[in-house]
């Protein structure tokens, strides 16, 4: 991680939002969906390059008491693999630990190999005791 990044605790733009979406690999969303996401976010940690480029990104959606949820992680891939995705991790466990309720459960879909650096902060496979499920409408 030899580059300058700035960390700023602020939902990106919705545009710039689907912008790494897709740079990233990740599936896309709508517009109309982005603009309501990005401001329900509980909390949500951006990375900036020196010219205020959004390189990575993450957020904690949820209800804000029991159950909370770790999404949109994600690093331009001109700067995956310098480190960005446990800086990302850092910055929401860090919020989580100051300010999620104590016995709230916190989860994430985990793509692979991704799930080697969840596990580095403490998450579990829930199967076979429980299996994640998903619908899109």
């Amino acid at each position: 991680m030899d580059q300058k990044i700035n960390i700023v605790s602020k939902a990106p733009g919705p545009e710039e939002y689907l912008a790494l979406r897709a740079a990233a690999g990740l599936s896309p969303r709508q517009l109309a969906g982005a603009k309501t996401a990005m401001g329900n976010s509980i909390f949500a940690v951006t990375l900036r390059d020196t010219t205020d480029r959004l390189i990575g990104m993450g957020r904690i959606i949820g209800d804000g008491g029991c159950f909370y949820q770790i999404v949109d992680i994600a690093v331009h891939p001109d700067y995956q693999g310098l480190g960005y995705g446990k800086v990302i991790m850092s910055e929401l466990m860090g919020y989580l630990d100051t300010h999620g309720q104590k016995g709230a459960l916190v989860s994430l879909l985990a793509d692979v190999p991704a799930d080697g650096l969840y596990k580095k902060f403490g998450f579990e496979y829930s199967a076979p005791a429980s299996l994640g499920m998903y619908k899109r409408i």
